[in-house]
Order: C-alpha cells, then structure tokens, then sequence
C-alpha cells in the first residue's frame, strides 16, 4: 500500500496576523516616520481581536526598532530624525568614548549603470540606473570614513549632489522625509583592508594604512533592498562596536 502525503496544516498565531497587519499600515505610508500610531485599545477595534495580542505585535515591533513606545504618549512610528536614531546603522565609536558627532562632505552624485554585483544586491538586472554617491565624513576635523553608497534611480528620482550638501542632517532621514523610504534594518559583511592611493588620500593616511571595510545592504518595509553602502574606516583611534544579546 502506497504512503498517502496529506497536506500540512500551517497556523499563524493571533498577533502574528495582527503585526503582519500593522507591518502593511506601515508600508503603505499609513502612518509616516516620527508619527504616533492609533492606540492599542483603537487597533483592537479595527482588528476586532483584544488589547493583549495588539500588546504583544506591538511589543515584537517596538523590539524589531520599527515602532518606538514613550511612557504616557503613545507609540510612535521609528524615525532615523530623532537624535537617538540617527545613527542606529553606525557601529563605529571613538577610543576616546567622546560623543560621535559626524560632518559629511559629498563628493559626486551622478547616475550609473549597475555591475552585475550592485545590481544583484539591490534585486535589480545588471545595467540598470542607479545612483552612486561618494562622500567622506569626519570626526573632530579628520577624515575618518569614505563611502560609496548605490541606490536604485526610480525610488529616487531627482536627489542630487546639491541637495545631498544642502541637507543638515543624516542621509536616512533625507530618504524618509523626499524620498518615503524608511530604513528597517541593515546587513553588514566586514573585513580588513589595507588602503591604497585613493582611499590613503580621502582618509588623509600613508598607503598601506590599515582599514575596515564594511559593505552594507539597507532594507525598507517588506524586505526591500533600497542601498547599498561600501564604507571604508580608520580604525586607527576609532573601534567597529557591536552589542550582541
């Protein structure tokens, strides 16, 4: 007698629904960055389901960064513009344990066509347009990072090298306030480098110096890749930090 293979039965539990729900409102532009979120007592009504398993979606998203609870304000849509946010991507810390302030200078901004390893990071085909940024931020003064970001040209459409130096304040939170694309999470591959000519000269270092170089891939609601970031650092009185739980 023949093996019978009946179907699996998959289930999703109750606020697994209820955040996959909220996680839709959120990429649907429902409630924007920096926004409040209606209450939990508000979304049991919409989702017709009770205030604890709106509590515990909430609780998986405000643990996952996507939403932010304030004691005795509500709970608000995660911002890269609030000053706690601003750097949440950057594990780079001074030695010193002063506080991390970063100047920006963009070097170039123009459209390109995509190698086939940017575009297969990006889930697009090799030879469409992105738009590739070079800049150098500094630290006190000096040098400390050179980067070469890629991003999709459709998604953002008339961002310049003017306007990236006319912004006064994080990339991220440029890409959330023109462009409605907000950063949910980031993925890092790390290695060490030594600097050749043209980082040696962005970096104001001797050849040869020692490096840490960071490719990253930023994401947006649904699991869309929407950057790639190439960053080169001097670890030379800096340290990379990472705090595992």
């Amino acid at each position: 007698m023949s093996e019978v293979n009946l179907p699996v039965a998959s289930f999703s539990p109750l606020y697994e629904q209820i955040k996959a729900m909220i996680l839709a409102s959120l990429q649907a532009a429902e409630w924007l960055p920096g926004a409040v979120i209606p209450s939990e007592m508000e979304l049991a009504a919409r989702y017709a389901v009770s205030q604890g398993t709106v509590r515990k979606a909430i609780d998986e998203l405000a643990a996952q960064n996507l939403l932010v609870r304030r004691q005795g304000k509500g709970t608000f849509v995660a911002t890269h513009q609030e000053d706690d946010w601003q750097y949440r991507f950057l594990r780079l810390a001074p030695d010193s344990g002063e506080k991390f302030l970063l100047t920006s200078h963009f070097l170039s901004c123009q459209k390109t066509k995509a190698n086939s390893h940017i575009a297969n990071l990006l889930k697009l085909k090799a030879g469409d347009t992105v738009i590739q940024i070079d800049r150098v931020q500094s630290f006190a003064g000096k040098p400390v990072v050179f980067e070469e970001i890629w991003l999709p040209a459709t998604r953002f459409k008339g961002l310049d090298l003017d306007a990236l130096n006319a912004w006064n304040g994080p990339v991220y939170a440029l890409y959330e306030s023109q462009f409605a694309t907000h950063m949910v999470r980031a993925e890092e591959k790390i290695k060490a480098i030594s600097a050749d000519g043209a980082l040696a000269s962005h970096l104001h270092l001797a050849a040869g110096s020692p490096l840490l170089s960071i490719e990253r891939v930023a994401f947006t609601y649904g699991n869309k890749p929407v950057e790639i970031r190439h960053a080169r650092y001097d670890t030379s009185e800096q340290h990379y930090e990472n705090k595992l739980n």
